[in-house]
């Protein structure tokens, strides 16, 4: 039977947009290229919205394992500044986090395909599948993250390359760490530090030009955290060119909904990313039958200053923004507040009727 909806790719955003959609009774199918959950390049924080979200489909973070996070620290070399954030948080891994979603989704109702490599899109929103396969709905949402499709582009990052890696930390230091989010500063980018799930430790980073050694300036706090860390993995994961900023503009008659990063790609320092990823597909599920135009317009509205915002703060961090948050740590909470979603965002949607 033709789905009502296609839904190219099961990270966050198209997975959330089927799990309710299912609920609401729809025939949808999901295409995921990975055959199994697997990690990806993300800073892995759930914003308080990005709680809300996952709580209103039924799967709240902490049920799922995530970490508590309440306090953030901003670090530059020796130098650091710990304030309140103004919500609770959570760490959390995308592996358990997307799992989780497309599990429900077909628990749901949804037809979840793995191991599936879309070819091509056409502007109607067919999809070519390898091998020839053509597949056609009413409605397709385009939520295939950080991976392009042919016809497909979105605007090109500058020449900065992200890494991911997950740590056992050792036991003093993770007890430091345990609570916070920590932001370190580098001479050529920035590092994120958490907890997520099973107290492992999740650092993610993003550098200009090409090098993707972990990063830890000798007599940093980023060197301390990770002495005596055990890596998890063989190598760090990568992705290069990350367009921050990229805010999709629809052309005229465009029928697709592009969701997640192939629609809003905020900096990765906000730790709002998820949120906007779930967002988009719980707003393209409410928004279904009025069209792509309308979906993106009212996406641009909802994100549009939170990154507008970030931009600038990103712009003034340094060494002095350290001195002057441990002066005023007021401040860190503030910047967390400004480079949220606007209030009631997590509400978008609510197939579960929840209050």
């Amino acid at each position: 039977m033709r789905p009502e909806v296609l839904v190219v790719g099961g990270g966050p955003a198209g997975a959330a947009a089927a799990l309710a959609l299912a609920r609401l009774g729809r025939r949808v199918s999901v295409l995921e290229r990975e055959t199994a959950p697997r990690h990806a390049v993300c800073g892995e924080f759930l914003s308080a919205e990005a709680a809300e979200a996952l709580t209103r489909l039924g799967l709240p973070p902490a049920a799922l394992g995530g970490a508590p996070v309440e306090r953030v620290r901003l670090a530059a070399g020796r130098w650091d500044a710990a304030g309140t954030l103004p919500f609770r948080a959570f760490g959390l891994s995308r592996r358990r986090m997307d799992a989780a979603l497309l599990d429900a989704a077909s628990v749901a109702g949804a037809t979840v395909r793995r191991g599936v490599r879309v070819r091509g899109l056409s502007p109607a929103g067919e999809a070519r599948l390898e091998g020839g396969e053509i597949l056609a709905a009413e409605r397709t949402l385009l939520a295939t993250g950080k991976h392009g499709l042919r016809g497909w582009k979105r605007q090109k990052g500058r020449p900065m390359l992200g890494g991911k890696l997950h740590f056992a930390l050792r036991r003093d230091q993770a007890r430091a760490l345990d609570g916070h989010v920590e932001l370190h500063l580098l001479p050529d980018g920035y590092a994120g530090l958490q907890l997520v799930e099973n107290g492992t430790a999740n650092l993610c980073w993003l550098r200009e030009g090409g090098d993707l050694a972990v990063p830890a300036p000798p007599g940093s706090l980023l060197a301390s955290r990770l002495e005596g860390a055990v890596p998890l993995w063989p190598k760090p994961l990568a992705v290069a060119r990350v367009p921050y900023g990229h805010l999709h503009a629809p052309a005229p008659g465009e029928v697709v909904f592009r969701l997640g990063d192939q629609a809003a790609v905020t900096p990765s320092f906000t730790g709002d990313g998820m949120a906007i990823a779930l967002h988009s597909g719980l707003l393209a599920a409410s928004m279904l039958g009025g069209g792509a135009p309308a979906f993106h317009a009212a996406l641009r509205r909802d994100v549009g200053g939170q990154m507008r915002r970030a931009r600038l703060l990103l712009a003034g961090m340094g060494l002095p923004a350290v001195a002057l948050a441990r002066f005023l740590p007021g401040l860190l909470g503030l910047g967390a507040r400004l480079t949220r979603l606007p209030q009631g965002c997590g509400r978008v949607f609510n197939p579960l009727g929840l209050g």
